[in-house]
């Protein structure tokens, strides 16, 4: 949760996303207002189970965070190549290659 803002400050496009979809971890009313007011993005994530005050998260956003596992998914998948954990390629370009390399086997093997 600390490292939100500083995440957010590093993008490399102009705007700001509409959503943040976080785990647990992100669960903070403090972060949830200033996102919102700040940077007019709205913080997606569930409660903790000892969360003291009120919920403040409806099921319909919470929806948006039940599709979250498809991401993660394809990020196991890609952990399963060597070269791309170690990143043995020295240039963005080549590491960028092979990642689309490993999608599309990955897309071969589990979907045709």
């Amino acid at each position: 949760m600390t490292l939100v803002e500083t995440t957010l400050d590093a993008m490399f496009i102009g705007t700001s996303p509409e959503r943040l979809i976080g785990d647990k971890a992100y669960d903070s009313d403090p972060l949830d207002e200033k996102l919102k007011s700040e940077r007019s993005t709205a913080l997606i994530a569930p409660h903790k189970e000892n969360r003291k005050k009120a919920p403040t998260q409806d099921g319909r956003e919470l929806r948006r965070y039940k599709r979250r596992w498809k991401v993660e998914r394809l990020f196991a998948w890609l952990h399963n190549f060597r070269r791309l954990v170690v990143r043995y390629e020295y240039h963005a370009d080549n590491f960028l290659g092979f990642v689309q390399l490993g999608c599309t086997v990955i897309l071969l093997r589990n979907y045709f």
